[in-house]
């Protein structure tokens, strides 16, 4: 006889649902006891498939207070399915659980202790605890286990609760059931998690846990937990974990599971996957305590012999512990550089992004060559969404680590000529910091860039340095001076059609031809052979759409025609650009601050930039204090110059904040003559006349929170009286980079406050980098400074403000 499947559309099932709800309705309507669990049990089914069964909750309350199993059985299963503590009525059922906890039937106890880890609710944990306490005593291993469990749920809904299971749980440890053993375990690992004083408390557990251990990897409990020939894996990663929080910042502890660690580590097998969860766990117990020396070389060498895993989640899982203790042991990673360099080329997406990072990692003063050159390969193949990642983080390596002037450069034009548009700009302002501090390689270095834009101008980046290099010190072209053996001569017409080409380009980018026409302009101060032609390629761009453009042309052509006698000291070239003269110095490295690339077209951008943070430090009154003394909308517009004086608000009662780059307010009443003295010194002088002489600082902590550290090094001005000169350094210490990084500072109105520019806008990962900030504080009161801050940045996609104050400046900064 044929079967005939009859295909249900979803119509014809809500139909066939509604019609047997509405039957179930009325059985419970009609009180029938005879089938009332049969249809709970229909009612569940219903209920898993997304349809809407409320209306049976009372009647699980029902057969839950029934004598017999089978209607409990039922009744407890509806229980947890359409009972949860977000509703009243499950509160109905405390009394039930109350009773067959009670019970003499193991059977029944087990029901109400599953039914009560899966719906306790914070009034039921109070109620039931003491129940579930004396059941944790009890001898019956089956009643004990699910005891345990229950109380895991209770301590995690309710913490105060944590004091009443601790004596009983101590002697859970001696239990031989494995069952027993491991939610024992698990219940122990959540007391200590939840409360400091009981992780100290089970710190004396440490040589017990020891021994069970030893036991498991020498004996063995029984064959049904053996799993792949290693006995009982589950128990044993358990065990690690809670080791791993008992030894953590524990000398004495860590100590006593040194030796048992070294046993498992080499005693595990490492053919089947069991073995690699074991190994995972017992890398993170070693570098989690604090354990010998071997044992973290052992540790590193069990991931390094997981990056030769086939299986890509070991690799994965393998670079990514090592990227987090690669800091914690650099050496004992190093040696597995050539494992980790070649992930690079695995065919894995996130392999390869973790193996990314970690190589940035490894990078020191001594694999510098190398590893660059393994990075520059893999720029030219990784993924779009890898390259501006990997370009600044090769330029701060260079930076940090470059062996000479000349490598440093050629590295920044191989990084500029191969990740094109994808390089940011900070790539292209520490370029040309590099550049025109290195006086000795500036010949080298423009007719580098001039052969390369020459060729492709389609990458922005390297358009926008090599219009810079050509633009101040285009005469090394035309003369063949360079320090190759074989200078080039390029003449002053190919130089000029170089920067036109960029200029004509539609797909080059309005910056681009900022960066070109300005280029020219310099060059007509230094070719003077070609005026005439470079004047009349400027003027064409004086009817241009770009407003940014246009207007540099009006003005270059004004120079020409007006101004001419100017031009030639309006457009020399710009000197060596000097790095901050104060640093703060961490682990015995200067991180030295990034200065402004110096064209024409950057100091407009950078003027631009500061006239918008001051505006966006006059949005900080808010936050930063009291907003009473508000002053009119027109004294918070943005002063036409960036040197103007602004008043703000009150942000520490009697203070007139200034936050802001260059943002002062009046003085109070005082010797006027003295004042302006004070006030000259405090705003410097582009000269650097106020270079300190040999003063030493005072470190304090102004911020650490979510792994932003920011440190303040404070210091007299040896050369002004009563200024003060702050150095503020921002670290990052989490896993992912803090992006448009923004620092702002208020102080009370009887200071005057100036903040220098940053020194980036990024702050990249695992304290791989820095920012660096000058302030500088006028105290001409000389009393106690106090000041508040406000911190901004972008992390995950999310934007973070943090507010802060700084009251426990050292005295001796204004004595």
């Amino acid at each position: 006889m044929s079967r005939i499947c009859t295909i249900l559309t979803a119509a014809d099932e809500r139909g066939v649902v509604q019609k047997e709800c509405a039957a179930i309705r009325d059985s419970f309507r009609d009180e029938d006891n005879t089938y009332r669990c049969r249809n709970v049990a229909k009612l569940l089914y219903i209920h898993m498939l997304g349809y809407p069964a409320h209306f049976g909750q009372l009647e699980c309350l029902k057969l839950i207070a029934s004598p017999r199993f089978t209607d409990k059985r039922i009744g407890y299963l509806g229980a947890m399915l359409l009972l949860d503590e977000r509703q009243d009525v499950h509160l109905l059922v405390t009394n039930s659980l109350k009773n067959d906890l009670g019970h003499q039937t193991q059977y029944i106890q087990s029901l109400a202790l599953c039914t009560l880890g899966s719906i306790c609710s914070v009034e039921m944990s109070r109620d039931l605890a003491g129940e579930i306490e004396r059941l944790i005593k009890s001898s019956n291993a089956y009643i004990k286990k699910k005891s345990i469990l229950s109380a895991f749920r209770i301590i995690r809904k309710v913490p105060d609760l944590m004091e009443m299971f601790i004596p009983s749980t101590r002697s859970l440890l001696n239990e031989k059931n494995h069952g027993v053993l491991l939610t024992a375990v698990c219940l122990i690992i959540e007391m200590c998690e939840k409360s400091p004083d009981t992780l100290h408390h089970f710190r004396k557990l440490v040589p017990q846990l020891v021994r069970i251990l030893k036991n498991l990897i020498m004996a063995g409990y029984s064959p049904e937990h053996d799993v792949s020939g290693v006995s009982d894996p589950f128990l044993q990663v358990k065990i690690l974990r809670l080791l791993r929080l008992l030894g953590k910042n524990d000398s004495e502890a860590s100590e006593t599971m040194n030796d048992i660690l070294a046993q498992v580590a080499t005693n595990t097998d490492t053919s089947k996957n069991v073995g690699h969860a074991i190994l995972y766990e017992i890398v993170l117990t070693i570098m989690g305590i604090n354990s010998e020396p071997g044992l973290r070389v052992l540790a590193v060498n069990i991931l390094g012999r997981f990056l030769l895993n086939n299986d890509k989640n070991i690799r994965y899982v393998a670079l990514n512990t090592l990227l987090r203790v690669v800091h914690a042991d650099n050496n004992a990673v190093q040696r597995h550089r050539t494992t980790i360099v070649d992930c690079l080329k695995d065919p894995d997406i996130s392999i390869r992004r973790r193996a990314m990072e970690l190589s940035f990692a490894l990078i020191n003063a001594n694999n510098i060559r190398g590893m660059m050159k393994e990075l520059l390969q893999f720029i030219e193949t990784c993924d779009p969404e890898f390259k501006s990642d990997c370009c600044s983080n090769i330029v701060y390596a260079a930076e940090k680590y470059s062996p000479n002037k000349r490598w440093h450069v050629d590295t920044l034009v191989k990084v500029l000529t191969t990740a094109g548009n994808d390089a940011r700009d900070d790539v292209v302002s520490q370029t040309i910091q590099l550049i025109a501090e290195t006086n000795q390689l500036q010949a080298y270095t423009v007719q580098k860039f001039f052969r390369a834009v020459e060729d492709d101008q389609l990458q922005q980046p390297l358009a926008q340095v090599a219009s810079w290099c050509i633009g101040e010190y285009g005469e090394f072209l035309v003369s063949g001076q360079c320090e190759e053996d074989e200078p080039e001569q390029i003449s002053e017409d190919e130089a000029i059609t170089v920067l036109d080409k960029v200029l004509i380009s539609s797909n080059c980018s309005p910056l681009t031809k900022q960066f070109a026409i300005t280029a020219l302009m310099k060059l007509s101060a230094r070719f003077k052979n070609s005026e005439e032609r470079i004047k009349q390629s400027i003027a064409l761009y004086g009817g241009c759409t770009n407003v940014e453009i246009q207007q540099r042309s009006v003005e270059y052509t004004t120079l020409f025609n007006k101004y001419s006698h100017m031009r030639a000291g309006l457009l020399e070239q710009m000197p060596p650009m000097e790095k901050s003269r104060n640093s703060i110095i961490s682990n015995g490295e200067e991180q030295e601050d990034l200065i402004n690339t110096g064209s024409m077209v950057e100091r407009n951008n950078a003027e631009n930039r500061q006239i918008n943070q001051q505006s966006e430090s006059q949005n900080i009154l808010d936050l930063l204090g009291d907003v009473h003394n508000t002053v009119g909308l027109s004294d918070l517009s943005p002063p036409a110059k960036p040197v103007a004086a602004v008043d703000l608000l009150d942000l520490l009662g009697d203070v007139a904040a200034v936050a802001g780059d260059n943002a002062n307010i009046s003085p109070p009443e005082t010797n006027q003559t003295t004042m302006n003295n004070l006030i000259d010194g405090f705003l410097g002088s582009p000269s650097g006349d106020n270079e300190m002489n040999g003063s030493t600082g005072t470190s304090l902590t102004a911020f650490n929170k979510n792994g932003l550290l920011i440190d303040f090094l404070c210091e007299k001005d040896n050369q002004t009286t009563g200024v003060i000169v702050i150095n503020m350094k921002a670290t990052n210490s989490t896993a992912t980079l803090m992006s448009e990084f923004v620092f702002q500072a208020a102080v009370p109105k009887s200071f005057q406050l100036q903040l220098e520019s940053p020194s980036g806008g990024d702050l990249p990962s695992f304290n791989s980098g820095a920012i660096t900030q000058v302030i500088r504080v006028a105290n001409p009161q000389q009393q106690p400074l106090r000041m508040r801050l406000r911190i901004t940045y972008s992390q995950n996609g999310n934007g973070v403000t943090e507010l802060g104050e700084i009251s426990n400046f050292p005295a001796a900064l204004w004595q």
